[in-house]
């Protein structure tokens, strides 16, 4: 096992080298074919995706840039040298006063910004100015630290400093890297917070400085969520700057852009969009594959192994009167925070739920843990195993749970559902596609739209969840099923941007590595086309059919 740890080690190590000496080379060509530039520039930023390797975020965000610069718009990169007292990928959870690995990002850095010129103050829009990248330091504030060194984590939390609301900004990161909703106000958590906040701070004052000196037509930055990403779109909307975000999208190696927040996932679909033939097939042909099992998303192959129900739940079950599946989320993901309208978060959530199953012993309860929740370097700190083993739900005859590494069907499952309750997971789309009545208690990417049961209270939610339990049959409206097709089309194939002829997977399934590919084949891809007009003429980011 230690040799296959080592060897996977230098194999990686190895791929990296090799992929960055293609970064490099291709980064040179680009320089070298980029025309004399003209208007204003575009500004790309990103902090929180790849410290010593392309992740997939970090291959979107280089080739969305190079793309730009190809058609002749100048573009501004705002890197980060050393500009973080701590960063979001760079903090060790386990020892958070650890120094970050600041000379390993920047030596990855300086490889995706090869032959770009270092900003000295000029302005990018100056005509025949040449695409440039700006790299900030780190600058403590004396008059910040005084004014938070003392504060609880509560204060550190709603902590505003100039109008800008540093606590908040840095919430969702903290929550991300510690692999936490509910924060423990000890020192660790707020020292950490601290140094967030006064990275954020750096940021900002950075940032307020590089746009007065670039001028952007727009900025792009990855997430959204992230601290330094979410600082830099606070300062830009505040000027009136347009700002894109980006995540991975649901297809293998595909993006997602928006001008809303990628976390959130904005969709807006033409009332009269309807799937024709092809485009149903397309869909089943797709759902088929992911009710077996076979679906990737960021690199990661979720249900591999999917096995159906055995013998020993479904002899269980029958002494039952219903089943009833209840799909928990990873509480630190940075969606949640746009999941928790209704309730403060999905365990407030699940502590409702399981008053209820109290209540009903002729109901069979499955509740299900996210798959995500024990995935490997993305451990989950507060677990839905946790609250079961807190809650004694195991002393509950009419609860099963079933942990992250069990490879049960949810799919079979929600087959022999009276109903499904969900917080925003992704497969409440899917049972409604299914047919299934979804009782939904999070805003999720498809509660857009009529797709799902989605109570505004947490009255109206406990109301219809033991509606539900005593009703003889649940009238789904029509309206669900087909909005929830329409919904995951459009996830799938109109807002998904394929990026597969330009990169692929590297040893690690959740970084990437450059294809052999020609410029001129970058500048004409479709995915690429989108990107340039949703960002030049304000076109959405829809792939064409």
């Amino acid at each position: 096992m230690i040799k296959d740890f080592f060897t996977q080690r230098i194999k990686r190590g190895l791929v990296r080298r090799l992929n960055n000496l293609r970064i490099a080379n291709v980064a040179k060509q680009v320089a070298k074919q980029e025309p004399q530039p003209s208007g204003q520039p575009v500004v790309f930023f990103k902090a929180s995706t790849g410290i010593d390797d392309l992740s997939w975020n970090s291959g979107f965000h280089l080739l969305a840039s190079w793309a730009f610069r190809l058609k002749g718009i100048p573009v501004a990169y705002f890197a980060c040298n050393a500009g973080m007292s701590k960063c979001v990928l760079g903090t060790n959870r386990d020892n958070v006063y650890k120094e970050p690995p600041c000379r390993t990002c920047i030596s990855q850095s300086k490889t995706l910004y090869t032959g770009v010129e270092k900003l000295e103050g000029q302005k990018l829009n100056v005509a025949g100015q040449r695409s440039q990248v700006n790299w900030f330091g780190f600058e403590r504030d004396s008059q910040l630290i005084s004014r938070i060194l003392s504060l609880s984590l509560h204060e550190l939390s709603t902590f505003q400093f100039q109008n800008i609301p540093l606590g908040n900004l840095c919430l969702p990161a903290l929550r991300w890297i510690l692999r936490i909703h509910h924060l423990n106000d000890d020192e660790n958590t707020r020292y950490l917070l601290r140094e967030y906040i006064s990275s954020a701070w750096n940021i900002a004052q950075k940032f307020s400085k590089f746009l007065d000196e670039t001028n952007p037509r727009a900025v792009i930055v990855f997430n959204g969520q992230f601290f330094p990403e979410a600082t830099a779109r606070f300062i830009a909307q505040k000027r009136g700057i347009r700002v894109i975000t980006h995540e991975v999208g649901l297809q293998p190696a595909s993006a997602y852009f928006t001008d809303g927040e990628a976390t959130a996932y904005p969709i807006h679909i033409p009332d009269d969009f309807e799937l024709n033939d092809e485009q149903n097939k397309k869909l089943d042909d797709y759902l088929a594959k992911r009710f077996q099992g076979d679906f990737t998303m960021a690199g990661i192959k979720f249900w591999a192994d999917m096995k159906g129900l055995d013998e020993s739940f479904l002899q269980k079950a029958s002494s039952f009167k219903q089943i009833v599946p209840v799909f928990t989320n990873v509480i630190f993901d940075t969606s949640q925070p746009h999941a928790n309208t209704v309730f403060e978060d999905m365990f407030d959530w699940l502590d409702l739920v399981l008053e209820v199953i109290k209540e009903h012993p002729e109901t069979l309860f499955v509740i299900r843990a996210h798959p995500d929740e024990l995935r490997v370097r993305k451990a989950s700190r507060e677990t839905v195993a946790g609250w079961v083993e807190a809650k004694n739900v195991s002393n509950l005859t009419n609860v099963i749970f079933v942990p992250s590494n069990e490879t049960l069907s949810s799919y079979e499952l929600i087959l022999k559902s009276k109903f499904v309750m969900v917080y925003n997971s992704t497969i409440g789309l899917e049972a409604s596609i299914m047919g299934a009545p979804v009782l939904c208690a999070g805003k999720a990417r498809f509660t857009q739209y009529p797709t799902v049961f989605f109570p505004q209270t947490i009255d109206e939610v406990r109301k219809k969840m033991k509606g539900f339990l005593s009703a003889e049959k649940i009238e789904v409206p029509a309206d669900f099923k087909r909005n929830a097709r329409r919904f995951l089309y459009y996830q799938l194939y109109k807002t998904s941007l394929p990026f597969g002829d330009f990169l692929e997977p590297s040893v690690r399934t959740t970084q990437t590595k450059l294809k052999s590919f020609e410029l001129d084949e970058l500048v004409e891809a479709e995915s690429v086309k989108v990107i340039l007009d949703g960002v030049l003429e304000g076109k959405e980011f829809l792939q064409r059919e």
